[in-house]
């Protein structure tokens, strides 16, 4: 309805108004010319009676205006659609804008999940870079200790070696001094038994020859006396090279007793080397562990740029979107605002 003061007569100022500049009177023109009051259909209502009124005169412009209120009424259902679609856009838009905060979020989330990821990563390389380091002192001492055994092994061997060597020639003093020795008393037996069968052929010679005896009695004497020193000696040596002998046999003892410790120390060092191995084969698994660990570490990193790179693009699209969502507003709001009708007829 139309609002209260607005007559035909005013309806009619206004056409004739806008007909005087030359300007077709529409029904939004006239309502324009009437200061945005009064509503289409009253202003239309009149503008048809006005035309009626004035009869063929105005057919032609009647026939303009029912083309005029024909378009005005297209409009109106254009504008009517375009409103529903732009509620259809503005909805959409504010699921888009949910969907990309959820998204975000969910982004977000992931980066957060890959920064502790990594931080694990890094307290994990640092933990097997000391275990490693650990790994290398223990294998550097057990080095250490090998090489120590395996020279004191050495050593071992050739005191023994030497002692060895040594026995052999005391074992042999002892056989030449035994080999002696029995010469000695060969020669000393043979020698009395000549000296008898001589005194026995010679008996009646010696009787005559005694003063001849006597000097050779003498002679053989020193003789004698030289051969029992020689004799004395060769005891003296024997005693000497039994001493010798009884020492070597207990040096030997000694060797053999300290020889027992070397399958100790054989079985030491193998224990040692079999450990230097087992730390060697430990220290590869640490190294292909830290070398997984050290491309995991990479991968993440990849990973958090990656999702960086996303998270810029979604914060970016978000964005868009939300400068559209504004300008969509305020066209809604602008479309609103000149769609408003004014004061009521």
């Amino acid at each position: 309805m139309a609002r209260t003061g607005l007559y035909k007569s005013d309806v009619r100022k206004a056409r004739d108004s806008l007909i005087a500049q030359s300007v077709y009177p529409s029904v939004d023109a006239v309502r324009i010319a009437l200061g945005n009051t009064g509503s289409k259909s009253t202003i239309h209502k009149y503008l048809k009676e006005l035309e009626a009124e004035e009869g063929s005169q105005i057919q032609k412009a009647s026939i303009s205006d029912a083309l005029q209120d024909l378009v005005e009424r297209l409009a109106a259902r254009l504008q009517e659609e375009a409103d529903v679609r732009l509620t259809a856009a503005m909805e959409d838009l504010a699921l888009q804008k949910q969907e990309h905060a959820a998204t975000l979020r969910r982004f977000e989330g992931e980066l957060a999940e890959a920064h502790e990821a990594s931080r694990k990563l890094e307290a994990g390389l640092r933990s097997e870079v000391t275990a490693h380091e650990q790994t290398r002192k223990v294998m550097q001492a057990e080095t250490i200790a090998r090489h120590t055994a395996e020279q004191q092994v050495t050593d071992l061997k050739e005191r023994l070696a030497e002692n060895e060597t040594h026995r052999v020639s005391l074992e042999d003093k002892h056989a030449h001094a035994r080999q002696a020795l029995e010469h000695y008393r060969q020669t000393s037996k043979e020698q009395r038994d000549q000296e008898l069968r001589r005194h026995e052929q010679q008996v009646q010679q010696l009787q005559a020859d005694i003063r001849l005896y006597q000097q050779a009695a003498a002679a053989k004497q020193e003789e004698l006396t030289k051969l029992n020193q020689e004799g004395a000696r060769l005891v003296a040596e024997l005693s000497q090279a039994r001493v010798s002998l009884y020492d070597a046999q207990r040096l030997g003892r000694e060797q053999a007793s300290k020889l027992e410790f070397i399958p100790a120390l054989e079985q030491k060092l193998r224990s040692a080397q079999e450990r230097l191995t087992e730390r060697d084969q430990e220290f590869g698994e640490l190294a292909g562990q830290l070398q997984r660990m050290e491309d995991d570490y990479m991968q993440a990193q990849a990973r958090i740029q990656q999702l960086e790179v996303e998270l810029a693009g979604v914060r970016a699209a978000a964005q868009s979107q939300t400068d559209m969502a504004a300008e969509l507003h305020k066209l809604f709001k602008a479309h609103e605002s000149a769609a408003q009708p004014g004061d009521r007829p």
